[in-house]
């Protein structure tokens, strides 16, 4: 079959049999296509704004500029799947395995990484301002240049994570595990660290404001 550039807005597709199927350039807003496997499937620049790929294999699947804001991916297989461009704008990607991704550059703005596992990610110059990074592992991820304004990142393991030159104005930090994290030239002003876990760290250059609240 070749769905290519067919108008598959809001389609539910989750009982469909796609294997072998062509869907480029084919609309998938708001498209249900849970439990699908799409794995090593040539996605890139597809529209999936809004779709619903809960538990969908997307094993090496080519996302290469695909737009996934607001879309839901909770429990799918992103294993080595393509995330070059990428729109994660608003996308559910909670509890996700991301080890080790590069997500450099990507906007993650208000997306919902609550308990994601992003321990060694590179997250350089992303940015994911206003996103929910409760509980997250950030352990030995690199987020310079990044910017987590507004972030929520809570209960995050951040050791040996590299903060240098990071916006983090109005983040929330409560309790989050600062052990021999890298904060050269970071910004702090009116972040909330109450509770937090402070180890050894680099904190060279960091602008403070009074309205911080340190443990």
């Amino acid at each position: 079959a070749n769905l290519t550039g067919a108008n598959l807005s809001g389609a539910n597709l989750n009982d469909a049999n796609l294997i072998g199927v062509s869907l480029t350039n084919a609309n998938l807003t708001r498209a249900n296509l849970a439990g699908q496997d799409l794995s090593a499937r040539d996605l890139s620049g597809l529209d999936l704004s809004g779709a619903n790929l809960t538990n969908a294999n997307l094993q090496g699947a080519n996302l290469t500029n695909a737009n996934l804001n607001g879309a839901d991916l909770r429990d799918a297989n992103l294993t080595s799947a393509q995330f070059n461009g990428v729109g994660f704008v608003g996308t559910n990607l909670a509890g996700q395995n991301l080890v080790g991704r590069d997500l450099s550059g990507l906007d993650l703005t208000s997306a919902n990484l609550h308990g994601a596992n992003l321990q060694g990610a590179n997250l350089h110059g992303a940015v994911v301002e206003r996103a929910n990074l409760h509980g997250a592992n950030l352990a030995g991820a690199n987020l310079s240049l990044a910017n987590l304004s507004n972030t929520l990142l809570s209960g995050t393991d951040l050791t040996n994570s590299d903060f240098s030159f990071t916006n983090l104005s109005e983040a929330n930090l409560g309790s989050a595990i600062f052990s021999a994290l890298t904060f050269s030239t970071a910004n702090l002003l009116n972040a909330i660290v109450d509770k937090a876990h402070f180890g050894s760290l680099n904190h060279r250059g960091v602008r403070y404001q009074s309205g911080v609240r340190h443990v």
